[in-house]
């Protein structure tokens, strides 16, 4: 292959990449940026700082399994009320606490703490290890309900924190498509792979711009937890908040038809992507 053309060919996967990636609005602008220039029923002028209400590169809860998460977790893990309270027949998955993922997503749209509150503030001399807001004057509790202030009652909502299909899938099992059993028969079988000794989860959405077996941002991830609810204590993968909901995914009635979601949801894709309906 001439340089020429090696230059023509990675100029042409850039384009690649670039027109695949612009296919998805980003979190600045949309309701989850609390700046002045965010679509957010709360805003504020104090910062200009999109990231800082979630992340913070440095003084993060190292206790959270969200990326340099800027905000202290509920520990109370019991006051939700979850699905299963329901008892659904059709409801065959177990249960663990609240957690993970969830209990991050949680910590503004549970209406029980300020969205702006915050261990690291931004700019300098700002951290709190207990958390403060931003701007009180501003920023408050996350309002509306059902959605998007879910409350401490989960029983209206997609369970969490639940195993995935029912249970059958662990840490111990082979990377690739899942061969074993699920406990329920209508999912479809999970993806696995072994990233810095860590098992990673997930379950391939119809997304046309995806591939098979491998890991995306359109797919349906899935979230490793040790709770030993099902007894041994295996590590498997579970259904969080995470799972079809990505947080810096705006979307549009074109491209997901409800924000947040990982892919479109035409002809209930979402859905489909686990349950085989």
């Amino acid at each position: 292959m001439t340089n020429k053309l090696r230059c023509l060919t990675k100029f042409a996967l850039l384009g690649v990449l670039f027109a695949g990636s612009s296919a998805f609005a980003q979190v600045v602008g949309s309701k989850h940026d609390f700046t002045a220039g965010g679509d957010a029923p709360q805003t504020t002028s104090v910062t200009d700082q999109v990231c800082v209400f979630c992340h913070t590169p440095h003084g993060a809860d190292t206790t959270a399994p969200v990326p340099l998460w800027n905000k202290v977790l509920d520990s109370n893990q019991g006051r939700f009320t979850r699905y299963s309270t329901l008892s659904t027949p059709t409801f065959d998955s177990l249960e663990a606490p609240v957690g993970s993922v969830s209990l991050a997503c949680l910590s503004c749209h549970d209406g029980t703490q300020a969205m702006d509150v915050v261990i690291n503030g931004p700019g300098s001399g700002n951290y709190n290890g207990t958390g403060a807001e931003i701007d009180p004057a501003a920023i408050g509790i996350m309002t509306g309900t059902p959605v998007p202030n879910l409350s401490g009652d989960l029983s209206n909502d997609h369970p969490v924190s639940m195993q995935y299909g029912g249970g059958g899938a662990s840490d111990a099992d082979g990377d690739g498509l899942f061969g074993g059993t699920l406990g329920d028969p209508d999912f479809n079988a999970p993806v696995k792979a072994t990233i810095n000794g860590q098992s990673i989860w997930w379950v391939d959405s119809a997304d046309p711009g995806g591939t098979a077996l491998i890991r995306e941002k359109t797919d349906m991830l899935l979230y490793t937890r040790s709770d030993a609810i099902g007894g041994g204590g295996a590590v498997e993968p579970f259904v969080e908040c995470g799972s079809c909901h990505d947080p810096h995914n705006a979307g549009s009635a074109t491209l997901t038809q409800v924000s947040f979601l990982r892919t479109s949801n035409a002809a209930s894709a979402v859905c489909v992507a686990c349950h085989t309906k």
